[in-house]
Order: C-alpha cells, then structure tokens, then sequence
C-alpha cells in the first residue's frame, strides 16, 4: 500500500492557502471568559514585548476601563488619534480606521473585537474595521470573551439570563492565526471584582447579582476552555496537514468505527457509541465502498445507509470513502484526522481463505502503527442463523417510506451466456477452420481472446462459462483423442487450468476497472453540476434569483419537484413571492416545515420524523441559523438517501445557504448606507434650518419689526434700506429652499428637460444679467471661441448651473478679483469653464465638493447649505455631461463642464 504519496489536490490546496495567508496580515485574539481576567492587559504586555524587538508597535484604540495598572502599559507606545462622531448630541470617540490604513504599522492593537461602532462609521463592526487592516497586511491584536461568539449566544443567555446583544461571527474566531488564552480562577475574578479592579464601584453590586455569579463564570470559563481546546485542536490538524505528518499522535481521544453490509454494523455503532461516552472522545462513522460493495444489491446498500443514519442519530459523524482497497483507505483516513481507535468486527474469514485472500483486520493490525484496534465480536452460530442480514438490518427496520424494488437484471445477465455460447462456438469454428496449419498453443489463443471479449463486455459469470466450454470444446475436437474428454499429453492439462486462471483474473479486472471508471464518472459529473450551481448562485442579485436556481438544479439532479420557503417578519414559513417555477413543488405541508424550521432537523418521507409527510423537508441553514426550509417530493428516496447522493444535496444547500447570506448581507450593508445617509441629510438638513434659514429670518423679523413700530424718527432712507434688507433676506431664504427642493427633484429622477437649440452667448448674458448686482465690482472676461455651434440644452438648468458656479467664486474669492468665463468647442462636445483668482480648493476635495451637505467651512460666515456643485453636477449628468474642478497652476480654481455634442439643427433658407 502507498499511503505516504501525498494528494496532488490537497497539497495545490495548501499552496493557495499559502500564498492567501502570506497577502494578509496574522491576526492574534486574546481569548478569555469574562470582562476582567486581563485580556487587555496581556495584550499590551505582548505588545510591548514586540516593541522591545523594534517592531513598529501603534496603538489603535484599548479600553482601560479606568484600571490604572492597565492604563500605565500605555506609557511609551505610540497611540493613533480616535475619530470623534457627533451622535445624538454626544460626541463619541471611535477607532479611526482611516488613520491606521494612513500610518500603515507592521502591528497595531485593536480592542473589543466584538465592538458595535457609531452609525456613520465605515463598518458597523469592529471586527469589520480589523479585516480590512488584515487584507492591507497589517497585523492585529485584538480582545474578546466567550460570550460574544455568535454560535455559543443562545447557550450562554440561557446560562447567565442575560442576552449579549454584540456578537462575532465564528469564522472571525476559526480564522485567526493565533488565540491566546487568558485565565482566571472564578474566585480570583470575583476578588478582583470586589476590588475595583474590573468595573467602577457603583457597577460592583450589579454585577455580582446578575452576571458575575459564581456559577455563571464557572460555565463561562469551562466554554472558554473547550473553544480553546477546539481551536488548538485544529492547530494541530493543520499543521500536521501543512508537514504532511502521517504518522498518528496520541494528544486526543477520536474513534474510528467501520462498519459494512454485514450483521455486525449496528453492533459496531452501538458498541462505538459506548465506547465514545466512556472515553469522552469523538467518534466518526466510516463505510467504505469499493468496486466489489457498489454492485450489492440495493436493499443491502439501504441497509448501510439505514445504519449511517442511526450513527448520525446517535451523535457520531458519519463518512463513505470510495477506494479499491478498504484497509487503505480506511488507514489514510484515520492519520488525516488523527484518530486513535479503530473499532471493527471480527474477521468472517477462516482458515485457508484468510491465509488465501487476507483480511482487512490483518492488514490494519499490520501497518495501523500508534492506532489501538478494537475487535468486536460475532454472534453465536445459531444467533447467525436468526439474524440473516437482510431480516435484522433491512426488513426488520427499513427506512420509513422506502419502498424495496430490485430492478430486473435477468435479461442482462442471459444475454451475457448466450454472448459467451456464441463466441465460444465462433471460437471453435475458427479453430476448426486453422485446425492442421496452426499449433495448439496458437488455437488456444483463439479461445483466450473470446474468453477476454466475454470478460469485458459482460463480466466474470458469462467469462467463466466461456472458458469453461472452450476447454471442454478443445479438449473434445482439438486434442487426441478427439471427441474425448480424456487428455493423451498431461501438460494440457496446464494449458487447459491456465487458460481458466486467465479468463477469471480478466473478468475480475475488468469489473474493477469498469466500477472505477463509473465511479470517476460519477464523481466528474457531480463536480461539474456543482460547478454550474456555484457560478449561477455567485452571480445570482436577489433571494428569487436564488431560489429559481436552485429548484432548477435540484430537479435536474434528483428529478423532484421542490420548493425554498422562507420565513416572513414573525418567523412563520410562507412560499416564496414571485410566480411558481415548473419544476416547483406544489402543495407542501407547511406544518412540516415549520417544525424543522424551529428544531434545525430534517423530517418527512423516509426519516424517523414525521414519516406520513409525502415530501422530505431539510433546513438550509449556515450551521447557526436556519435560513430556510427545501420541500423536495421524491421521486425515488434510494436517490435522496445514498451517501454519495446525500453528500451532494448537502453540498448543495450548503452553497444556497451561503448564496443567501451573501444576498441578505449585501441587503443589510444597503440598508446601513442608507441608514447613514439619511442620518446625514438629517443633520444636514438641521444645520441649514439652524444656521442658514434661521440667519434671513431673523433678519427679516428684525427688520419688519422695526418698520412695525412706525417710529416718526425713522428717515424714509433708513425705512427704503430696511425693506430691501427684507427683500434680500427674503431672496437669499427662497434659494435656499428653491435648491433643497430642486436637489429632492434631480435626485427622485422627476426633472423634465426641455431642451431647445441656444447660443451660448445667450445663456452667457441672461446669466451675467442675473448676477449683475453680485458681480458689479467684479471684473468677469467672457472668452467663446469662433465659430462656436448652437447648444441643444434646457437652458433654464445650464444658467442656474452658471449662476451657482459664479456665486460660489463670488463667495470664496477676495472682494474686486477677477472671474472669467471660457466656452471651447472640440471634437466630442463643448467645455464651458468657470475660473477664478481665489485661494482654490483644499487638496483631496476635488471630488467632495460635488457632494450634496458639503462644505469646506462649516457654520461659516458664507450662507448655503452645501447644495450648490451637487446641483450643478445632477443637471450636467442629465444632460449627458460632466463636471469636474481643479486648481490653476496660476492660482485659484477653475470648474470645467463637458456638454456632448448633439446633431446639428436644421438649417433654413432666408426668406425672399
């Protein structure tokens, strides 16, 4: 056996992971159970050990908590600014992911992985923040208690009676590349508590009544220690994976029970199970199938499925690997887990046939080196004769629901014998035919070659029977004396005994080889229809895209109706909204499938669950949560319930339940940005309501006030210049509200062009004719090139674009400066460019002052809400164009827009 060739997929495997792992940065989690045993002060340590190194060390945000010893560990590392979010009137202090992305250090620590971050912020996760500093290549320490795990949430609500609202996601955990334990004795931690030394004193009380309870941290602590144990655990596997380590290490308790279609494998799995409960070790199912076992008959093959099914029942994993040689595979299987203890039967074998055809117990024994084997075994003669396999395995406990049908082979099998009469009859006259001009070694080559067609068409039964009556008709018409069985010359009796060895040795290959290539087959088929699914999901842009995909596919595969039903707002099962697929399921019991819905358990047609159901229901869910539930009508269970077929559905709902959450993730992170911009425009909203509207109105009330008193005093100047006061504030109050309104318009899609042909010398002057009391002490240079065509635009939109591009230079440039005006046409289209001599735009805002709210002075003396350029920009994409700003070389600011051309107007004739 060569079990130490190394598997060409795993090791291209390995070298991908590799070269990922070697493109991100190493995060490292200091793990412990409870707020207090110093995750955050072991953390620093480890940091500053690393400084020590001279690595580049930066602080990016720890939680002190006000310990004073943890706080002093501060001393000396480099600490990045925290970003300040005005929320809710508060101003809170958050990781500035940005200036960590900027200051790019080799490691930087990142507390409270499981943090919840203000909205408004990039993520709304920390942990969201600390992958993309992995993917940047950065380093990470972080922090988290056990509590914050997503798959343990439920459990340790129950425990504790408090739910944690903040949560990671497992793979965060599972893909670490390191996870340090940090623990405490519940007695030392309560003692610290009592101290001060873990919450502030007015907490200390509440605490230790409801969380900080002996018993809670007794549990939590033993959770922390088992997911450390597990995540070691996995360590290990990898990196014997990684060193292609085979031989097996005793670290752990794992079982191996294999089981076949005999009497003996519910024994195995019973006494596995036992064997597993005493040892407090995982255990693992295992069936091999080989080329001999994939032609059993199909009721022996529901009954090895009827027992993996009682395995998984009883709490065991439950695999089927496919090899020619079941000690081989089994031995490989047992070093890539690095199991242990193998539990098998007896060996049936006795005697010569052992000694003759081996055993697999024997060859286990013999090359299973650091694996303890177990032998169960047999039952007495006569309980054998009581427990026939089919009555014990099969027809005493079949499978709910499977009806047993063997499908007919008989006409198969004749044609095989009637196939192996005729060639051997071909055979002979041929023979008979080259009888006197060929030797008899020759004439039985003859024979052999028959004997090889019969073996490969038709397999070993209708071979032998060929080489049977070919060494029968040989011995009869070819060898003296003829038309006798009896042989003159002994040493045909080696001819006729090698020709039989032959056929059958032929016929058995062949059937192995045929099985195989069936099998390969089979499994290059299942790859491609896994492929199919994959790539239509990945590209799949909402759950009805998802769910078309899938009933497409899973009736392709198993040629039964199906249907995804998903949950509405209060949790109960509905079928999906958009119109029914053909290959939908109709019809489906609801309550069935609202059953394994709450349980996360499959039931229906061939389970122990609800076996009345006519459908088999499974949940798809993404191993915590279940997202949905398939329906799927049988239209054969023996296609559902094989293992390999198994596998595969499996496989499939696995893939649609991740489809599923890429979808459902994609949805929320929309509803978050939205969420964030309609916070946003809040805010903005109620600083232009504060600052800019407040600021004309109270002018105006100022001044209509003043006018209200009717004082005598007051000269009719004085009273001219408060009413235009009241005009102008009352002007200034309408654009703003005009460019609110019109910015809700261009961004609801609503706005209706009403696009004419126009010179821009026209456009031009209405809108230096609008602005001229803005602009009287401003020089403005209009510069249009020759021959400039006609303009096919919504003249009214382009001049409120000018006019917002000349008050904005008017308002952010020194009083008298010059502004210019220059309108260019090229080959594609026109530019129209509106520039200036004032101090230009800040550096890296190009692009922001396009946005709407924005602006570079906040609060300033300059009135506006930041509405302007957004509006600009909408009305030159309606039109097709663009809009861009930029600073001079000269100086100041020059803002650039880009109108395509259009077809040329119509010419006409002068009138005579």
């Amino acid at each position: 056996m060569n079990l130490e060739r190394p598997n060409p997929d795993e090791l291209l495997a390995r070298v991908e992971r590799d070269a990922a792992k070697a493109k991100r940065g190493r995060l490292k989690i200091f793990f412990g159970a409870a707020a207090g045993v110093g995750k955050t002060y072991a953390m620093l340590l480890a940091a500053r050990e690393r400084r020590a190194e001279n690595l580049d060390v930066v602080v990016g945000v720890v939680e002190t908590h006000g310990r004073l010893d943890t706080a002093a560990l501060l001393n000396g590392l480099e600490q990045l600014p925290t970003r300040q979010i005005d929320y809710r009137g508060n101003v809170l202090q958050e990781f500035d992911i940005d200036a960590a992305l900027k200051r790019r250090p080799a490691l930087i620590l990142v507390d409270e992985l499981a943090h919840t971050n203000v909205p408004g912020s990039r993520h709304p996760k920390r942990w969201q923040d600390i992958q993309e500093l992995l993917e940047a290549g950065i380093d990470v320490y972080t922090a988290l208690n056990v509590q914050h795990l997503e798959s343990l949430n439920d459990d340790i609500g129950q425990i504790s009676g408090i739910r944690v609202w903040e949560t990671v996601p497992d793979t965060v955990f599972e893909q670490a590349d390191e996870v340090e334990l940090v623990d405490l004795p519940p007695d030392e931690l309560l003692t610290r508590l009592k101290e001060g030394k873990v919450y502030i004193p007015q907490q200390i009380e509440l605490a230790m009544r409801n969380f900080f309870r002996k018993g809670n941290l007794i549990a939590l602590r033993e959770l922390a220690l088992r997911q450390t144990a597990n995540r070691v655990d996995a360590d290990m596997l990898d990196y014997r994976e990684d060193h292609a380590i085979r031989e097996v290490w005793q670290v752990g308790e794992r079982i191996l029970v294999c089981i076949g279609p005999n009497m003996l494998s519910e024994r195995l799995v019973r006494a596995g199970k036992r064997l597993a409960v005493g040892l407090k070790a995982e255990w693992v199912v295992a069936y091999v199938e080989t080329p001999k076992l994939a032609r059993l008959p199909a009721e022996k093959r529901d009954a090895v499925l009827r027992i993996l099914r009682l395995a998984e029942q009883l709490g065991a994993e439950t695999v089927t690997l496919s090899s020619p040689d079941m000690s081989e595979a089994i031995i490989r299987f047992a070093r890539e887990r690095n199991i242990n203890k193998i539990v098998v039967g007896k060996p049936s074998r006795r005697g010569w046939k052992r000694w003759l055809l081996g055993s697999v117990v024997d060859v286990l024994i013999s090359h299973a080196h650091n694996i303890n084997i177990y032998l169960l075994g047999s039952p007495q003669q006569g309980e054998l004769e009581t427990l026939d396999l089919e009555t014990s395995l099969f027809k005493k406990h079949p499978l709910p629901g499977l009806r047993q049908r063997i499908p007919p082979k008989m006409q198969k099998r004749y044609r095989g014998y009637v196939w192996a009469v005729t060639v051997t009859i071909i055979s002979t006259l041929f023979g008979h035919l080259m009888f006197g001009r060929l030797e008899l070694a020759n004439l039985v080559m003859i024979f052999l070659l028959g004997v090889v067609y019969i073996a490969m068409r038709f397999g070993r039964g209708p071979s032998i029977l060929a080489s049977v009556l070919g060494v029968g008709l040989i011995d009869l018409l070819f060898v003296k004396p003829f038309l006798s069985l009896t042989v003159a010359d002994s040493q045909y009796l080696i001819t006729f005994v090698v020709m039989l060895i032959v056929g059958i040795v032929i016929s058995n290959l062949m059937i192995n080889v045929r099985s195989q290539a069936k099998v390969a087959a089979h499994r290059e088929r299942r790859a491609a229809v896994l492929y199919a699914i994959s790539k239509e999901l990945a590209a799949s842009q909402s759950e009805q895209d998802i769910v078309a995909i899938a009933v497409k596919h899973l009736y392709a595969e198993f040629s039964s109706p199906n249907v995804i039903l998903f949950p509405d707002a209060a949790g109960h099962l509905n079928y999906p909204k958009q119109p029914g697929l053909s290959q939908s399921l109709r019809g489906a019991d609801l309550s069935v499938a609202q059953w394994v819905f709450d349980h996360n358990e499959m039931a229906g047609q061939g389970t122990y669950t609800l076996p009345g159901a006519d459908a088999i229901y499974f949940p798809v869910s993404d191993g915590d949560k279940v997202l949905g539930v398939l329906a799927l009508l049988p239209v054969n269970l023996r296609r559902v319930f094989l293992p390999e077929q198994q596998k595969l559905l499996e496989t499939f709902l696995r893939q649609i339940a991740q489809a599923l959450l890429r979808i459902r993730f994609s949805e929320q992170a929309k509803r978050t940005h939205m969420q964030i911009e309609a916070e946003r425009l809040r805010n903005s909203l109620l600083s232009a309501i504060s600052h800019d509207l407040r600021t004309p109105l109270a002018s105006i009330v100022g001044s209509a006030s003043t006018l209200a008193a009717n004082d005598n005093r007051m000269s009719s100047q004085d009273r001219q210049e408060l009413s235009q006061a009241i005009v102008d504030e009352a002007e200034r109050m309408t654009n703003l509200v005009n460019n609110i309104l019109d910015m809700a318009r261009l961004d609801a899609g609503i706005a209706e062009l009403n696009k004419q042909w126009y010179p821009v010398e026209e456009i031009i002057g209405v809108v230096l004719s609008r602005l001229h009391k803005l602009l009287a002490d401003r020089p403005v240079d209009v510069h249009i090139a020759p021959d400039m065509p006609m303009l096919f635009v919504d003249a009214v939109m382009i001049e409120q674009v000018l006019i917002n591009l000349l008050e904005n230079a008017a308002r952010y440039t020194p009083a008298g400066s010059a502004l210019e005006i220059r309108v260019d046409a090229f080959e594609n289209g026109v530019e129209i460019s509106v520039a200036d001599h004032g101090p230009g735009i800040p550096k890296g805002l190009e692009e922001r002052l396009f946005e709407k709210f924005y602006q570079v002075r906040h609060e300033s003396a300059q009135s506006g809400v930041g509405l302007g350029l957004a509006i600009c920009r909408a009305i030159v994409e309606v039109h097709g164009g663009s809009i861009r700003g930029q600073n001079r070389l000269e100086g100041g600011a020059v803002f650039t827009i880009t109108l395509p051309n259009e077809p040329m107007p119509p010419q006409f004739s002068a009138e005579p």
